[in-house]
């Protein structure tokens, strides 16, 4: 038996020991890490709780990074292990197809889908995954699916004239979103979760969705408490953490989602199209390969139902209110739309909306706008190095970028803040400016939603603005315009209506 004083001598040995490997991590980080030269707060460069800190106080690093960057340069240690950039020529050497820049798998890491597209760390993963769902969400198929969108846009415009005429007013933020949550879950389930139909336009998931947005931030701080919490009882769940429940209620819809498709597939039960999901449920559709779980598309289903709860729709939020508050810009659109679509009712076509030079810039300045990811998107350097504005840096460091910093670059974007759409009138103008329209990423690790994100776009702005030339909305402040970082972008606290009249 080890006595008394003997044991509280081993535990004070202990916490010594602790103590100095802890004083030796931030000796060895500040002074003789690889990264040791290059700028940063010293708080930053020895701990990663400078950037958990700021994440999980409302998610506002990405705002924090853009003051670094002021003070520090267009290369930044934001952590002990990452340099964050704002020269936006480096965004080229990064995303580009074919790039050998693997996501960071710490950081991705955190959304819990192991198995999924778009959390796959390894390009050669990632290539191979992909492949199997690009058919999918292809022009050409989207232009197949085209109906889809079509009609989600035409109930929504019903839900307008209704609100119009029993209140007075519509919000369209939740709205929006119920558009595209509704298109996801038809394009690619045959089962269509119906939000436009509910009368709060289902705000109870999307509220689920952004709820466990802190959840993120703590997993990717603590990754190894992350599988024990997705683990356990959903009766356990509820008196810890209510970010934690959500996410483990938002996996549990996508599994069974999943899971009634495989059903219908395993009974021969035919849907109306052939989904994503059937195809690649069915045995024949895999060539030889192994017929994908039910948890490992979960996964898929998880990722694509989370995109799809904000950031199309947060795209057309922006798009509507900033169109409303400028008298010019809305009066050059709905005559732009009059003279290509004389019948209001008749029908609007995504390949003629697409060839509109007004809705085009629209679109383009509403996507810089609302930036899709706010934040930075990690990404690993891979052999045998690189070198970013006269730093080089070794294999294994993290690099990242963000739409924000990239997005309010004054050299290409004069006045940032302003909506501007003639920024995107001039065609040449325009292609240069593309190159660093970075709201659906770039390169190999590009959204591989965008054909279909557009196509909402243009249908869903071209109709509604066909119809309604006399909408008004009350201003809203830099502040009430503010978003939190949850990896995708969400409006802040109380700042969540966009409510829009009409002047007639």
């Amino acid at each position: 038996m080890i006595p008394i004083h003997t044991g509280w001598l081993m535990v004070a040995i202990l916490c010594a020991v602790f103590v100095l490997r802890c004083v030796w991590v931030v000796i060895y980080r500040l002074f003789f890490h690889p990264l040791a030269n290059i700028p940063g707060p010293r708080l930053a460069r020895a701990t990663h709780l400078y950037a958990f800190w700021y994440n999980i106080n409302g998610g506002l690093f990405y705002l924090q990074v853009q003051k670094l960057h002021a003070r520090y340069g267009p290369v930044v240690r934001i952590t002990p292990s990452e340099i964050h950039l704002s020269d936006p020529k480096n965004c080229e050497k990064i995303h580009f197809i074919g790039t050998r820049y693997g996501k960071d798998p710490d950081f991705y890491g955190a959304f819990g889908t192991k198995t999924a597209t778009f959390t796959a760390s390894s390009p050669d993963v990632h290539r191979v995954k992909r492949s199997a769902l690009n058919p999918f969400f292809s022009r050409k198929r989207v232009l197949e699916l085209e109906d889809i969108v079509q009609g989600k846009a035409n109930k929504l415009i019903e839900r307008m004239r209704e609100a119009f005429k029993s209140t007075g007013y519509i919000d369209l933020h939740y709205g929006f979103r119920a558009l595209s949550v509704d298109v996801i879950t038809d394009y690619a389930f045959d089962n269509c979760y119906g939000f436009l139909d509910e009368q709060d336009f289902g705000v109870a998931f999307f509220e689920m969705i952004r709820g466990f947005g802190p959840a993120f931030w703590f997993f990717q701080q603590f990754p190894a408490i992350q599988d024990v919490a997705l683990k356990m009882p959903f009766w356990l769940a509820k008196l810890t953490n209510s970010a934690l429940i959500r996410m483990m209620l938002h996996h549990d819809g996508s599994r069974r989602q999943i899971a009634q498709v495989k059903d219908a597939v395993d009974h021969g039960e035919k849907g109306t199209r052939a989904t994503i999901f059937h195809t690649l449920l069915h045995p024949q559709a895999t060539e030889g390969h192994v017929v994908p779980t039910v948890e490992e598309l979960k996964d898929e289903a998880y990722i694509m139902l989370a995109a799809a709860a904000d950031t199309t729709g947060n795209a057309l939020t922006i798009a509507t209110y900033n169109v409303v508050r400028n008298p010019e810009i809305y009066t050059q659109l709905t005559d732009e739309l009059k003279q290509a679509f004389p019948e209001p009712d008749g029908t609007m076509d995504f390949v003629t909306l697409e060839k509109l030079p007004h809705l085009t810039a629209i679109i383009k300045e509403s996507l810089r706008l609302s930036y899709g990811v706010p934040g930075r998107l990690p990404r690993v350097v891979p052999g045998p190095g690189a070198e970013f504005n006269g730093h080089q840096v070794p294999a294994g460091t993290v690099v990242s970028m963000s739409s924000w910093t990239m997005h309010h670059d004054k050299n290409l974007f004069p006045h940032p803040e302003k909506f501007d759409p003639s920024r995107w009138i001039d065609p040449a103008e325009s292609k240069t400016l593309e190159k660093y329209l970075f709201s659906f990423g770039k390169g190999s690790r590009q959204c591989i939603g965008m054909p279909l994100a557009y196509c909402e776009l243009y249908v869903t702005l071209g109709r509604v603005f066909r119809q309604y030339d006399d909408l008004t909305t009350l201003p809203k402040s830099k502040q009430e315009l503010l978003y939190h970082d949850y990896f995708s972008s969400y409006h802040t606290e109380g700042n969540k209506s966009f409510i829009f009249r009409r002047s007639g």
